[in-house]
């Protein structure tokens, strides 16, 4: 049974747009908040706590403790109410609360009754998912345990952000060493001809010209130029990196792959296409599978693509990624590409996808749309330097395609 009016937070554009700054990979902190999560539940003395983020369609628990959950559409979420308040959210009885009663996990195990919530809030105020514990029984939480649950949702966002801080000094390090196999390599021939030169001119001694001599000091000359300008090439390329890390978009290239891309997108999406009855593939190039290349925003990009797509198709149909590394010397694109069997989009809809003004619409099994997703991958594209485009057939499917230029390692 979905929320036929789901809420949705005033700022949720903005909302979205800083929790993808985060670059959250859902699939890779159940043991970095594991800690965190059981004492949340040992605070206040429930069965169950649950680290949640919320996208525009999917709320992923990146953590849990004492229910064995990683995801559930955004719609079914008691956490979606959480996000909403300032302070937090309780509901003494799922089962006799409209909005909630017909849950599967009110109806079926684990039967919880008893639910409360903080938000994550961001140093921005951004409120990007919840920290709740529930219960089968009704519980009275006290203010020392309230205030408990709250440090430690502090702490809960603390840690992703300063895992993102980590994820940037790796990506820092990665482009120094490259930067450095750059250099040696650029040095090498200036440096060699400066040798070769000084060698010729030594070898010969006094049967050296004078022509033959002030010709080889020119060359000198020139590939001396060469490693100045090389090196006036360095410090300004570190000047651009030293504003570009400083802003907001500033961007992690910590290596991913193709191979890494599709296992990832698998683990995340499947569970969603299985519970749909959909079948979900995704392709990659064999010959470029296991080469690096930055790993910025793309699980954000082609989640939401895929989400939508899911949520669009009927029960039995398809839901089809392509992902390419073309290696181009002047410049390496990743191509992405998602291909449902779904509804289709109308050629307004498209339009307004493209100029970053999408609507919200229903899905086929009655899913909320909430609208922001496309946008987002919309304005993330654009922020990344990369292109979208869109192709439709109303009754037949949709078909997004996308390049993000890259560097590879």
């Amino acid at each position: 049974m979905s929320i036929s009016n789901a809420p949705v937070p005033a700022n949720e554009m903005e909302r979205l747009l800083g929790l993808s700054e985060l670059d959250i990979d859902y699939s890779d902190h159940q043991i970095t908040f594991q800690d965190l999560a059981k004492l949340a539940a040992k605070v206040t003395g429930t069965r169950i706590s649950l680290v949640n983020l919320i996208d525009s369609l999917t709320q992923w628990t990146i953590s849990n403790y004492g229910l064995d959950i990683e995801q559930m559409l955004r719609e079914d979420s008691v956490c979606q109410y959480t996000i909403m308040e300032s302070d937090h959210f309780e509901v003494g009885d799922l089962t006799a609360d409209t909005r909630f009663k017909d849950k599967f996990y009110v109806t079926g195990a684990p039967n919880v009754t008893y639910y409360y919530g903080v938000p994550l809030r961001t140093s921005d105020g951004l409120q990007i998912g919840a920290l709740c514990v529930l219960d089968q029984e009704r519980k009275t939480l006290d203010p020392e345990k309230i205030e408990l649950l709250k440090i430690i949702a502090d702490e809960i966002v603390a840690r992703l952000k300063t895992h993102k801080v980590l994820e940037n000094l790796k990506s820092r390090l990665l482009e120094a060493r490259q930067t450095q196999k750059k250099v040696a390599h650029d040095i090498r021939g200036p440096l060699g001809g400066i040798v070769g030169l000084a060698q010729i001119i030594r070898d010969q001694g006094e049967q050296n010209r004078m022509d033959e001599v002030l010709e080889f000091i020119n060359l000198i000359h020139k590939s001396g130029n060469s490693i100045l300008d090389l090196a006036e090439e360095i410090l300004d390329s570190h000047k651009e990196k030293d504003a570009t890390t400083n802003s907001p978009h500033a961007s992690n290239s910590q290596g991913f792959t193709l191979t890494i891309f599709k296992d990832k997108l698998e683990k995340l999406y499947g569970p969603q296409a299985k519970h749909k009855n959909i079948r979900f593939q995704v392709n990659t190039s064999p010959l470029t599978e296991n080469i690096h290349f930055s790993k910025n925003k793309l699980l954000q990009i082609t989640g939401n693509l895929i989400s939508n797509s899911m949520k669009f198709t009927p029960p039995h149909g398809e839901v089809t990624v392509d992902l390419h590394l073309l290696i181009d010397p002047a410049r390496p694109t990743l191509h992405i590409s998602v291909k449902d069997s779904g509804v289709g989009i109308t050629e307004e809809n498209i339009q307004a996808i493209i100029s970053g003004n999408a609507s919200s619409t229903d899905g086929t099994g009655g899913e909320q749309g909430f609208g922001f997703g496309l946008a987002l991958v919309k304005h993330l594209v654009d922020s990344l330097g990369g292109t979208i485009s869109i192709t439709s057939e109303l009754g037949a499917g949709t078909y997004f395609e996308i390049n993000l230029p890259q560097n590879i390692y």
